[in-house]
């Protein structure tokens, strides 16, 4: 069976690519700091007959990371497919006008380090077997100037310019690297783009397809049409 790890996984998108991935018959590897929604999303992934099991980091911890990282490998042998959507954040989003050294510094550490550190930890053993695939969510600061995110835009838009160096090296090397950018706000069971469900299809779609590596979600939202 493959594996797929989930970074940040929460109780709307993360459960909702777990449960798409896991009627594909894959393993899921929860990953976040909540010990109690983890063994939650676990039950419920279990009670649709899907193998599942969490491992507690902190996205700001180095060392929480690669231990997260090794616990998998450890259970479950490999990282096939890493899908990294965290939330972090200790200021809340921020205007450019109010932006400091710290609330800007906190989304970098948030959004770059940590994805670095994640990366770091299962690139080596992908690049051994030269497969693997690696799924980045983030929202549209990533690609274009929103001034009153001004401070998760810095984050979002280093992590995108690090996925992008990303794909350059390793598309060769027979590792995907996929990046899209939500335009949209999540809402559960409306069955339209903002559906968990509905983008959690989308990412298998990229997955299976392996064509386009980057784009906004849907294609062509601007910070302008974002769909609540």
């Amino acid at each position: 069976m493959k594996t797929i790890a989930i970074i940040g996984a929460g109780k709307g998108l993360g459960l909702s690519i777990a449960k798409r991935f896991g009627k594909e018959d894959f393993q899921v590897a929860l990953v976040s700091r909540n010990e109690d929604k983890l063994q939650e999303m676990v039950d419920e992934l279990r009670a649709d007959s899907i193998e599942a099991s969490f491992f507690t980091a902190d996205i700001y911890n180095k060392e929480q990371i690669e231990q997260a990282m090794n616990g998998i490998t450890d259970k479950y042998g490999h990282i096939d497919v890493l899908e990294f959507s965290p939330t972090p954040g200790k200021f809340p989003p921020t205007s450019v006008l109010e932006l400091t050294p710290d609330n800007a510094r906190d989304q970098f550490e948030g959004y770059v380090a940590s994805a670095i550190n994640t990366v770091n930890a299962v690139l080596p053993d992908m690049l051994a077997k030269q497969e693997g695939v690696l799924l980045f969510t983030t929202g549209l600061s990533a690609m274009y100037p929103v001034p009153m995110m001004g401070n998760v835009g810095i984050g979002l838009a280093g992590l995108r310019n690090y996925i992008t160096n990303l794909h350059a090296e390793l598309e060769s090397k027979g590792i995907l690297v996929a990046h899209r950018s939500l335009g949209v706000m999540i809402k559960q069971g409306t069955g339209t783009v903002n559906d968990p469900d509905v983008i959690a299809d989308m990412w298998f779609k990229v997955y299976d397809e392996q064509k386009v590596w980057e784009e906004e979600y849907p294609k062509g939202v601007t910070p302008a049409t974002i769909l609540f």
